[in-house]
């Protein structure tokens, strides 16, 4: 039996010399390294981004006419549809106005009536009486300068009877203007017509105006303020009510630019809430800005969302994700495991328990994987951890990921 020191010496010894071969083993194997494999399968390609949800319009309402209330139909807080009738003005004066212009709307019509019915076929009749009385002049004229031509008559006697004559042909070409005015191109009809056009247009001036008393939503919605009580003096450009529009529910986020060839208007996506992550809804793509944010290198994006869960708010924080395309085979790896240098993209992988660098051709990404169109294969080990250099040893412990 060997004395219990040098047992222990003996022990220590082994010890020593089993952690100097851990110590060896682990040098020689190099650090453990996460890795994963290369996959090869269906991809779907989605762009995450954050965004609000939009403020309803608010909507001040107010007159267009100035006026005493009568009567405020509506309570803060209280739902309105389009159309809906919210304040009525004091109406006895407009509809006095009302009244005056329908009078004088109907005595215009009855103005064109009467030179329809009445003037123009008198002034035809005259026409008529006046061509008779030339006829006749004419006729006098000529058999009594015959007999003055026979010496029956004096030459005074003959002149008494042209200037009738002309008489006659004056009182005829007066009827005949007389009668053209008369007439539907006439001066006095569209005279007629003319005032009958004014009096129409005061008339519906004067019903619009009474419309007016009656202060209506143009749109549904909520009322937030009511500024006005019955007896208030109200004006245009006064505040009435404040009314939070109802109309649809919409998104609006900032995309970065390069996910512009990605989008499209009607590009279907899916949103949830931060504090409701199992509550997600659908969203619709329908506006991309044309313009560029310089500053930030985004676009600003607006989405529908047709079925609006009852939890959103005005200005929350939302996620979204949009589907922009699939692909049924595509070799896969971690965005992580892809290093950018300059223009150049490049993947580590181990081969032969040495990392080794490999420049790869990138396709879609999304937020968590990113396509390889070249440089590796299906299941080769790509290099999760940072940090190692190229052509070191490693020992690789594969995750998943």
């Amino acid at each position: 039996m060997l004395p219990r020191k040098n047992i222990l010496r003996i022990v220590l010894v082994l010890v020593a010399i089993g952690a100097a071969g851990f110590v060896a083993l682990k040098k020689l194997q190099g650090p453990t390294v996460e890795v994963v494999r290369a996959q090869a399968g269906p991809f779907e390609h989605s762009i995450v981004v954050s965004g609000r949800v939009q403020a309803p319009n608010r909507i001040e309402i107010g007159s267009v006419i100035t006026g005493r209330v009568e009567k405020v139909l509506v309570e803060e807080g209280a739902i309105v549809t389009a159309g809906q009738p919210l304040i009525l003005l004091e109406t006895s004066e407009l509809k006095s106005a009302l009244d005056q212009a329908r009078t004088a709307e109907a005595s215009a019509q009855a103005r064109i009536a009467t030179v329809r019915e009445l003037s123009l076929p008198q002034s035809n009749d005259a026409v008529v009486q006046a061509e008779a009385q030339v006829r006749f002049a004419e006729d006098e004229y000529r058999r009594n300068r015959d007999l003055r031509d026979k010496g029956f008559i004096s030459e005074a006697r003959l002149q008494d009877l042209e200037r009738l004559r002309a008489v006659a042909k004056s009182q005829l070409e007066s009827a005949r203007t007389q009668a053209r005015a008369q007439e539907t191109r006439g001066v006095a009809a569209r005279e007629a017509v003319l005032r009958e056009q004014e009096a129409r247009a005061a008339r519906e001036l004067a019903e619009s105006k009474l419309a007016q008393t009656t202060i209506r939503a143009s749109l549904p919605g909520t009322v937030l303020v009511r500024a006005v009580e019955p007896g208030d003096i109200v004006s245009p450009g006064k505040r009435l009510l404040t009314i939070n529009s109802s109309s649809e529910t919409r998104l609006t986020a900032q995309i970065d630019e390069k996910n512009l060839p990605y989008l499209k208007a009607g590009q279907e996506a899916l949103a949830s809430s931060e504090a409701f992550p199992e509550r997600d809804f659908k969203a619709v793509l329908y506006y991309i800005s044309p313009g560029v944010d310089t500053t930030r290198g985004s676009v600003e994006a607006r989405f529908r969302v047709p079925e609006p869960p009852d939890y959103l708010r005005a200005d929350m924080t939302v996620s979204i994700d949009i589907g922009v395309g699939r692909k049924e085979r595509a070799l896969t790896v971690p965005s992580e495991a892809v290093r950018e240098s300059g223009n150049s993209q490049t993947v580590q992988v181990v081969r032969d328990g040495t990392a080794r660098s490999v420049k790869v051709e990138i396709g879609i990404r999304t937020g968590s994987r990113s396509e390889i169109l070249s440089g590796i294969a299906e299941g080769d080990t790509v290099v999760l951890t940072r940090g190692i250099d190229d052509g070191a040893r490693v020992h690789a412990l594969e995750v998943r990921r």
